[in-house]
């Protein structure tokens, strides 16, 4: 099947390698989503008559499997357009709920950016949020973290992988801090679900967010956790007619939660060999392309990262211009949400690394479709292009001479 999905993509289009802005659609997912468009079309919340309860039928075997694959009850799953809707709920529906009791939320600063302007909204309305910083592999300190919270403190959002670096944060140790403390637990989960094991009942986690598109599913359709025992309770977005037990009004997309739900059924069956058959071809690419180019450095934690993603610096290049040399591959110079600002990546910044590599940066996604053979072309042409670049470069001529450009005292016009 990977070759048939394959071939209708290299018909003159790049070669994709952004898994963490998107993944194509598992044609078993079309497969599974057809019936509801033209056959099983009824409203899942009409209940009086066969098409209604058929849709609603679908929905809730969806339900059952997005829940499966966090080891959560079907009950707790609440279906939303998407992650970013999921974190907003999440944020601000506790914040709000609890308000009275407790004004304080812990965060990180490499969360994603619907996250962050979520706590800075929070803010806005007189909440306060701590912004815990990360180590240079990308992790939190779970100590720093554990020193962070107060008796105001209401929540922890911590996510599970980081959307550009790829790096996992330590769930469990952070849930059971939490639970210690009594404070809810919250974790952007877009990047982690179908890629690493998930528990909310062993990693003691309260709420969790979902996206359908990352991880083979359709756009427009994601899920929230939310516990039921002991409860969570939030004050909702969207009101109207009391769907999904008031948490989220609006009449749910059936062909879209059919689809989630296949997608998760699928990544649950195949996680296991498929992270190692990721892993593998990572490995393959960041080893070969070491062995071939000095000064390149790998942005987050190795071991502590979820298979399908590198996110590499590449030395005396010009970011642009490599973009501009390897058109011919879909990759990314960040994440998808913050990719139209030329500022550099604030994940990289808050690492650590220096302006200059963090503009030289490449995010490397892997996935469900990428073959050995797309590992070949891609370190060629990646390369072939870095060292092209270098070749013009006077700072790389510079460095070749053992002249130590930091030495170097620029003159201004």
């Amino acid at each position: 099947m990977t070759d048939t999905v394959r071939k209708k993509w290299t018909q003159n289009a790049p070669l994709y390698l952004d898994y963490q802005a998107t993944t194509p659609c598992d044609p078993r997912v079309v497969e599974a989503m057809a019936p509801y468009w033209t056959e099983k079309f009824g409203n899942p919340h009409s209940r009086n008559h066969h098409f209604g309860w058929e849709a609603e039928d679908g929905v809730e075997k969806a339900r059952a499997q997005v829940a499966s694959i966090i080891g959560a009850n079907p009950k707790e799953i609440i279906f939303t357009s998407g992650a970013t809707e999921s974190n907003n709920l999440a944020l601000k529906g506790v914040a709000h709920f609890y308000k009275e009791k407790k004004n304080h939320i812990i965060t990180c600063v490499t969360e994603h950016k619907c996250v962050l302007d979520s706590c800075r909204h929070l803010e806005q309305e007189g909440f306060d949020v701590t912004y815990l910083p990360v180590r240079q592999n990308g992790l939190i300190d779970p100590e720093v973290l554990s020193a962070a919270i107060t008796d105001r403190t209401v929540m922890v959002s911590i996510m599970g992988v980081n959307n550009e670096i790829g790096v996992i944060q330590p769930l469990r140790e952070i849930g059971a801090i939490c639970r210690e403390r009594k404070v809810f637990f919250h974790t952007d989960c877009a990047q982690a679900v179908g890629k690493i094991p998930l528990d909310v009942e062993d990693m003691n986690i309260d709420l969790m967010s979902i996206s359908g598109h990352k991880l083979y599913g359709p756009m427009g359709i994601g899920a929230l956790y939310v516990r039921r025992r002991p409860r969570v309770r939030l004050v909702p977005l969207i009101t109207g007619g009391g769907q999904e037990r008031g948490m989220r009004s609006g009449t749910l997309p059936t062909p879209l939660c059919i689809g989630f739900g296949a997608a998760c059924a699928i990544a649950e069956k195949e996680m296991g060999a498929e992270t190692e058959r990721l892993r593998t071809l990572r490995d393959m690419f960041y080893n070969r392309m070491k062995q071939r180019l000095p000064d390149i450095y790998l942005n987050g934690d190795l071991e502590q990262r979820v298979a399908g993603n590198l996110n590499i610096s590449f030395a005396y290049v010009e970011g642009e211009g490599l973009m501009m040399g390897i058109n011919d591959l879909a990759v990314s110079s960040g994440s998808a949400c913050t990719s139209a600002s030329l500022e550099p990546s604030y994940v990289l910044r808050a690492l650590g690394v220096e302006e200059e590599l963090a503009h030289t940066s490449l995010r490397l996604g892997f996935g469900r479709f990428t073959s050995k053979e797309d590992i070949d072309y891609a370190v060629e042409r990646i390369a072939s292009e870095v060292e092209r670049l270098r070749e013009m470069s006077p700072l790389w001529e510079m460095a070749q001479q053992g002249i130590d450009l930091k030495s170097i005292q620029w003159s201004e016009h």
